[in-house]
Parts: C-alpha cells; structure tokens; sequence
C-alpha cells in the first residue's frame, strides 16, 4: 500500500509497454506470454516456461581424454515469474537449472539465475534494482533464447561477474528513442582475494539510426520484423579488483574494459539480412603475466584479453517446409595477455536456424572449428578441435 500511495500522483501509463520493456530486458519472454494472472485494478503476473535440449559431438571428451564425445543435455531449463505491481513497479525472478546431465552431471541444483524489481518513471529514466543481466556487452543483452548463432561466445562474458551481477541501474531512451543511455553500479569481483571491496561500474550507450532498440534487452534477430542499425558502446571499471602479487597482497591493479559493437538487420524482398559485430578489451594491467607463483591464479584469463566477433544471417522470405530457414556464419578471435599462447584462439562457425513458430519453437544446428596459435601439451580443451551441435527450443 505504501508503493500505492508514493505513484498516486505519477501519470499513468499503459501496463502492457511496461511488461514489454521488462520482458525483453530479461529475454524469452518477449516472444511469448504464458498464463497470467491479474492482481487488482493494475497489477498482475504471467508465468513462462522455457527449455533449450541440445545434443553435441566433440572430437575429444575431456580436458584429459582424446577420444570423441556425444553428449545431450538440457543447456536452458529456466521457469521464469513476472509481472507488475502497478503501472510503475514491477518485478521479474527467473530459476534456472541450465546444463543438467552435461558431462554426465545430472539433478543440477535450482537456483535464481535472475531476481529483480523495476521502477519506471517514465521512457527516459527507469531503474533496475537486484540481479540481472550486466550492461556491458550487446551480446550479452541479446536474449538468451533469440539469438542468430547458437548461443554467444565468451568474449561477450566479463570476466567478473559473467553474464549477470547483483546491484541497481539507471536507464533510459532520449531522442524518441534514438539514443540510449545506461549507467549501471554493481558488486563486481569479490572475496577474499580481491585488495578492496568496490563497487563496479558499468556505461553504456547507443544510437539507432533506423527503427529504435528501445528496450533494456537486445535481440540477435528481428526475423525481418524491423529495420535495424545501431551502433553502441560501453565502458566497465572496478578499482583494486586484483594482487599482482597474492601471496603478498601487494600490486593492487585495476579493472577496466570498454567494447564498441554494430548491428544491423534489413528487410528485403529476397530474404532478411542480418550483421553483427564487436570488439572487445579487457584489462588487469597485466596482473595475470607475472610469476605463476605470485599472480592470482582464481582470476579468469578473459580477465586479460583483447577480442573480437563478426556474424551474418540470412533468413529466406517463404516457408520451407512447416517452417522458415535462415542459415548464419560466425567469426571469433581472442587474444590472452598471457605468458603462453595457450589460450589465444580462432573460432569459425556456420549453421542454420529453423522456425517451425517464430522462436517459441525452433531447431538450432552450428557446426564448430576452433583453433589455437599453440597446442597444449596436456589439455585437450586447449588444442584444435571441432563441434557439432543439433538443438531444440521451446518457448512457452
């Protein structure tokens, strides 16, 4: 009642525009809505289920076994509540018990991949308060459940707090939506061998030249329903986030990153062209390149690294079938800063979508060839190898 009586004076606004901006901020639910359940004179809740089965071959079976893999497992299994409270606060909580039986790791724990509430004042300020997605990387925001190739690379994954981080952002869009702004403070690294608990902050910003990306959310396609060129960047920093040297607890150094990335999808009479690309840098100031005896082992390579990804689609104008094609290639490159080039890879991918009911059900094939400038001697994660991936989702 007290949230009630704080918006009673705020200018109301259709409930609808607010699930949408907080659906597609979160991912899948933009495509779809399950049951829902109304609340009162404005609020209500709508309950989805989501699922991704992928079943994948490998030219090696684990970091220590050579011999080839066939694995299926449940790479998304997220049962996601949201809804609103009135036309300006809302909320959104999402279990996820992703990746069960990969690996032969089966009854994988439930747990909150999100938990959050929103408050909108209006277009040009909303705010984001509790754990969800961070707002570094477009890849990242692109929807898990929409992308063009089959799921993002891990140049798109900060190397502190990966996909998601706990914490509140302020957002916006200006310029009947052209622009966009995001400033977003957040945990960032923590524990015992961080030097100082800091907070982390995240920028970002972009422009849209044709129909706007108004929503906290991206999405990898549009399936040919927009005209789509944006252009965006975004800046990451948490202060004394690492030791160069643990065992002392000295050399404290800073955490920095910044990325630029384009997108494009045009609409044609042949087909939808898609296009997408970014770069990336992420920076320890070279903490991660000392001696392996002192530097801080728990830190994440991608920590240290400098990246990069091109993507095309196509997607064909009939049906083919009960469904519609849309074929993608993608280009991957990262370079660790590191005392080795173990890491420093090459990713080519081409494959093809087919949308038996736009993305709510769909099947998924990419086929893989990634390559190292040096082969470990230990580690087969680490050498050339390829993949193949056969996936199936279904949006409910």
């Amino acid at each position: 009642m007290q949230i009630g009586k704080l918006v009673q004076g705020f200018k109301p606004k259709r409930l609808t525009t607010a699930l949408a901006m907080m659906a597609i901020a979160a991912g899948p639910a933009a495509v779809q809505a399950g049951p829902t359940i109304m609340y009162g004179d404005e609020g209500f809740l709508t309950l989805n289920y989501e699922l991704q089965i992928w079943s994948q071959y490998r030219d090696f079976r684990s970091a220590e076994n050579d011999g080839d893999s066939y694995d299926t497992f449940l790479r998304r299994n997220r049962i996601t509540v949201l809804g609103q409270y009135n036309d300006y606060v809302g909320f959104y909580a999402q279990l996820e018990a992703g990746n069960d039986s990969r690996y032969g790791n089966d009854e994988r724990p439930v747990y909150y991949r999100d938990a959050y509430i929103t408050f909108d004042w209006d277009d040009s300020l909303r705010f984001i308060v509790g754990r969800f997605k961070n707002t570094f990387s477009r890849e990242n925001l692109e929807a898990c459940l929409e992308p063009l190739t089959l799921d993002r690379g891990i140049i798109s994954y900060t190397p502190f707090g990966g996909t998601r981080d706990t914490g509140i952002a302020m957002w916006g869009n200006l310029a009947d939506a052209r622009v966009q702004y995001r400033l977003m403070v957040s945990d960032g690294r923590e524990g015992d061998n961080v030097p100082s608990d800091t907070p982390r902050i995240t920028a970002r910003a972009h422009y849209s030249f044709f129909d706007p990306e108004f929503s906290y959310g991206y999405r990898g396609t549009y399936l040919g329903t927009q005209r789509v060129l944006t252009i965006g960047a975004a800046y990451d920093y948490q202060a004394d986030a690492v030791y160069g040297n643990l065992p002392g607890r000295t050399d404290k150094q800073d955490y920095s990153a910044w990325t630029v990335d384009l997108f494009y999808e045009q609409p044609l009479e042949a087909g939808t062209l898609t296009l997408s690309g970014a770069y990336f840098d992420y920076s320890v100031n070279g903490a991660l390149k000392g001696d392996e005896l002192l530097v801080d082992n728990t830190v994440t390579p991608t920590a240290e690294m400098t990246g990069y990804y091109v993507k095309a689609g196509w997607l064909f104008p009939q049906r083919i079938g009960i469904g519609r094609l849309q074929v993608f290639a993608r280009h991957e490159a990262s370079d660790y800063d590191r005392n080795d080039d173990f890491f420093d890879q090459t990713i080519n991918a081409v494959g093809a979508n087919y949308y038996l009911d736009g993305q709510q059900l769909k099947l998924t094939f990419e086929y893989a060839d990634v390559s190292f400038d040096a082969q470990h001697p230990t580690i087969n994660s680490l050498r050339d190898h390829k993949q193949a991936t056969l996936g199936f989702q279904l949006l409910f």
